[in-house]
């Protein structure tokens, strides 16, 4: 079982490159991460166990408006994960105990998903990091650079994660009946993520531009879980931002 409980953070960052205060953009009068926080408490996760971690006193300032548990974090943080591990330990969480990044930019993340992976990281508390796939749904999702495969093994573990057709079937390469997306939400172990944080970046995290193989690479073993149900794409660009925005209004 868990020790201690597990928590969810849930980062927000102002300036993405892509699409400027993004956390702030509204889908039914609501900010972004509100609605991901929404999710994540249709997952029965206790509000007392979610925080945004924001670099912004905007954003702040709205949460705070909405009631909603929030941590100031440095503007100097590479990544989400980083943000996250901040959190953990502005917050001085036990080491012992389990964190959820949720990304702050998926309002439409299944909190079945969420529910499912809290109950597989309980019953698989041997991996330091769990994580979740989905199947690959079409040869042309199966060659894209930007949908990223997990290769898996029969015991759950991930052994690799790459931008390229993989796993192959030599004998017929155009089957892609194996291949796994990843969908990039993760449960660490508090211990896990620390160490992880203090790495410098992996040869292959720098190839691929996969965070998750930097893990990989210094021994950390991620779980994965596999997930039948649909899973709609964050948001990155305006152009997604208007496509939830009609699934949603």
């Amino acid at each position: 079982m868990l020790k201690n409980g597990i928590k969810v953070v849930i980062p927000a960052r102002y300036g993405s490159s892509r699409l400027p205060a993004k956390p702030l953009l509204e889908l039914n009068n609501k900010p972004l991460f509100w609605h991901v926080t929404q999710r994540v408490l249709e997952a029965n996760v206790s509000i007392e166990d979610i925080v945004i971690a924001t670099d912004d006193l905007r954003i702040e300032k709205k949460a705070k408006e909405l009631k909603l548990p929030v941590v100031m974090t440095s503007i100097n943080n590479s990544s989400g994960t980083d943000r996250v591990n901040e959190v953990v330990n502005i917050l001085g969480w036990s080491a012992n105990s389990y964190v959820i990044n949720v990304q702050g930019d998926e309002p439409l993340i299944p909190p079945e998903l969420i529910r499912k992976l809290i109950k597989f990281t309980t019953l698989n508390d041997k991996f330091d990091i769990t994580t979740v796939v989905t199947p690959i749904k079409s040869y042309e999702d199966f060659i894209d650079l930007n949908v990223v495969k997990a290769i898996v093994t029969e015991q759950n573990q991930a052994l690799y994660f790459s931008r390229s057709p993989a796993p192959l079937n030599r004998d017929e390469p155009t089957d892609f009946s194996k291949a796994k997306h990843h969908i990039g939400i993760y449960i660490y172990k508090v211990s896990a993520l620390q160490k992880f944080c203090s790495l410098p970046e992996s040869l292959l995290e720098q190839l691929e531009k996969l965070e998750q193989l930097r893990a990989i690479s210094n021994q950390l073993t991620i779980g994965v879980m596999n997930f039948n149900g649909e899973v709609h794409h964050g948001i990155d660009t305006e152009k997604d931002y208007l496509k939830i925005k009609e699934l949603m209004e």
